[in-house]
C-alpha cells in the first residue's frame, strides 16, 4: 500500500491528512497556533509555530494510520498564500510573518502603481498591487526596517518555509509565487522588470517549479522530528486555493468552484492567461501546468449569515437547541418560505469592505427596501440572496473575460445549504453540485505529491480517479427570470452609494 500526506499550514492552524493511494482519507490532525496583531491592522505569526504544528501533525496521523514511513510515496504542501517570511543566511527567521491579512502597507501599493505604473502592474502580474500581497510587505520592511532587510537572504511563503524545514530547500511554485506580485504570470516564472523597478535582489527569491514536481526529499534532521522517513520525496504543492481546486476536481477549462465560508471565493480554470485589466479579480498560475486561474474574492459572505445569526436569530439559535441541529439550519428553513427577492428587500453584503469585483475598503453593508411587512425570515433570505449575487457579479466578470463557467461545485459551509446551492445554480445558469466528502486543500496536495511520486500519470488524471461528486443541482430557468430584476438593482446601489460611502467613511468620530 502506497500513502500520500496533504499538509495545509492554514492561518488558524495546520491540518495534517494522510490518504491512501485511492484518496480515501486514513488519519487526521490539526494543531493550532495564534494570530498576533500588535498594531491595529496588522497580522502576523511566528513560523515557528507553523513548523511545531507541522510535527505534531505528522507524527499524529503516523501513529493513527498504522502506516509504515516508508510506505509514504510522497508529501505535498499547501497553506495561507501572500505570507512574508524572511530569513538571514543560516536559515533563522529574522522577524515574524506578515500574513495575508494584515492592511498596513498602504503606502507602499500607492508606491508601486508610481513606480512601476498602474497598467503595467496588472500587465505583468495580473492584479493591481494588493495590501494584502508579499511586495508591498517586502517594501514595508526595506522601508521600516532596514536592519532585518539587510540581513534577509531568503524570502519564502508560509509553506514554502516549512519546505525549507522538510527539505533544506529554498523552492516554491507557481500558484502561491503568482501570489506575490513578483511575477510575469502569463511567462510562470519572476519579473525582472518589477524586481528591478522595486529595488528587490532576485537572488532573494526561491527556485520556481510546477506544482507537481518533486522539489526536495526529506532530510535526515527533519525525518527525526517528524517520523517520516528520510528520502520521501515533497512536491510543489499549492496555495490554498489552487490546492483546492485540485481537490474539488477543479482542473480543465468551464469548470469552477464556489466555496462559501466566512469569506467567499469563486475560482475558475482557464487554458490560457486571462487579466482583467480594471482589477475586478485576480489572475493566477493554476496548480496543473499550463493553465491560469481567475479568482475572485467577496469579504463578508458567510460572515453576513453569521452576523444575523448573532445580533438578529436569539430564537432560531434556541429552537435549534431543541432539536439538537446547528442554528443555519433552522434559520435557511424559514428563508425557504420566503419568495425570490425577499419581497423586495435586498442586502448588500459589505460588512467588512469588499475586494471583488469591488476593491473598495470603504463600502459597507445595506438594507435596501426594508418595511414593516419583513420579518426575520426576510432578512435571512435577504442576506443568502446578497451573498449570491455578489458572487454572481464576479461570475459575470469571469465570462466577460472569455473565461467560461459551465459546472460549478460548491463547498465551504454555505455549501450544506441545499438552498443556498440551488440559489446559485439558478443565479449562474449551470449545473452545481457539492463533494460526497470535503478534505479540500490537503486532498489536494496529497493528489499532486501522488502525481509528483509516479502514483497519478498527471493532475487531470488524479482527479478523475479520486474526487466523486454528488449529483448536481440543476438550473430553473423561471427562478433565474425572477432574480434578475433584483440583481441589476443590486448591481446599481452599489455604483449609487459609492460616493456615500466615502463620505461616511471621512467623517470623524
Amino acid at each position: 500500500m502506497k500513502y500520500l500526506i496533504g499538509i495545509d499550514i492554514g492561518t488558524s492552524g495546520t491540518k495534517t491528512v494522510i490518504f491512501n493511494d485511492s484518496g480515501s482519507p486514513i488519519a487526521s490532525k490539526t494543531v493550532e497556533y495564534p494570530m498576533y496583531q500588535p498594531h491595529n491592522g496588522w497580522a502576523e505569526q511566528d513560523p515557528e509555530d507553523w513548523w511545531r504544528a507541522t510535527v505534531d501533525g505528522l507524527r499524529a496521523v503516523l501513529a493513527k494510520s498504522g502506516a509504515d514511513a516508508g510506505e509514504i510515496a510522497g508529501v505535498g504542501l499547501s497553506g495561507q498564500m501572500h505570507g512574508l517570511v524572511m530569513l538571514d543566511s543560516e536559515g533563522r527567521s529574522l522577524r515574524p510573518s506578515i500574513i495575508w491579512c494584515d492592511q498596513r502597507t498602504g503606502a507602499e501599493c500607492e508606491y508601486m502603481n508610481r513606480v512601476v505604473g498602474e497598467k503595467r502592474m496588472i500587465e505583468i502580474t495580473a492584479n493591481p498591487p494588493m495590501t494584502g500581497f508579499t511586495a508591498s510587505k517586502i517594501l514595508w520592511v526595506q522601508k521600516n526596517e532596514p536592519d532585518v532587510y539587510e540581513r534577509c537572504a531568503h524570502i519564502l511563503l508560509p509553506k514554502d518555509y516549512i519546505r525549507y524545514r522538510l527539505t533544506g530547500e529554498f523552492a516554491t511554485e507557481v500558484s502561491d509565487a503568482s501570489g506575490m506580485q513578483l511575477m510575469d504570470v502569463g511567462g510562470r516564472c519572476w519579473s525582472g522588470e518589477v524586481l528591478e523597478k522595486l529595488g528587490i535582489d532576485r537572488s532573494l527569491l526561491a527556485k520556481m517549479y510546477e506544482s507537481p514536481d518533486v522539489t526536495g526529499q526529506v532530510h535526515g534532521a527533519a525525518a527525526s522530528e517528524t517520523g517520516l522517513a528520510a528520502g520521501t520525496p515533497v512536491v510543489g504543492g499549492a496555495g490554498d486555493n489552487p490546492a483546492a481546486a485540485v481537490g474539488t476536481g477543479v482542473v480543465s477549462e468551464g469548470t469552477a468552484f464556489t466555496t462559501i465560508g466566512t469569506s467567499a471565493v469563486v475560482y475558475a480554470v482557464s487554458d490560457s492567461i486571462r487579466i482583467d485589466m480594471k482589477g475586478r479579480v485576480h489572475s493566477l498560475c493554476a496548480s496543473v501546468p499550463g493553465k491560469w486561474t481567475v479568482m475572485s474574492c467577496t469579504q463578508g459572505a458567510g460572515l453576513s449569515l453569521k452576523w444575523l445569526r448573532d445580533t438578529c436569530c436569539a430564537p432560531e439559535i434556541a429552537e435549534a437547541g431543541k432539536q439538537g441541529v446547528d442554528p443555519y439550519e433552522i434559520m435557511t428553513g424559514l428563508a425557504a418560505e420566503i419568495p425570490i427577492g425577499s419581497e423586495k428587500l435586498l442586502f448588500l453584503p459589505y460588512l467588512m469592505g469588499e475586494r471583488s469585483p469591488h476593491p473598495d475598503p470603504d463600502c459597507r453593508g445595506v438594507f435596501f427596501g426594508l418595511s414593516a411587512i419583513h420579518k426575520r425570515s426576510h432578512l435571512i433570505r435577504s442576506v443568502l440572496e446578497g451573498v449570491a449575487f455578489s458572487q454572481l457579479e464576479c461570475v459575470d466578470v469571469f465570462r466577460e473575460m472569455g473565461v467560461p463557467v459551465s459546472d460549478m461545485t460548491v463547498t465551504g459551509g454555505g455549501g450544506r445549504s441545499p438552498l443556498w446551492r440551488q440559489m446559485l445554480a439558478d443565479l449562474y445558469g449551470c449545473p452545481v453540485n457539492t463533494l460526497t466528502a470535503d478534505e479540500g486543500g490537503a486532498l489536494g496536495v496529497a493528489l499532486l505529491a501522488g502525481v509528483g511520486a509516479g502514483v497519478f500519470a498527471s493532475v487531470e488524471q488524479a482527479c478523475t480517479a479520486v474526487v466523486r461528486k454528488t449529483a448536481p443541482l440543476l438550473p430553473d430557468a423561471a427562478a433565474n427570470e425572477k432574480y434578475m430584476p433584483y440583481f441589476e438593482l443590486y448591481k446599481e446601489l452599489y455604483l449609487r452609494l459609492k460616493d456615500a460611502y466615502k463620505t461616511l467613511a471621512n467623517i470623524s468620530g
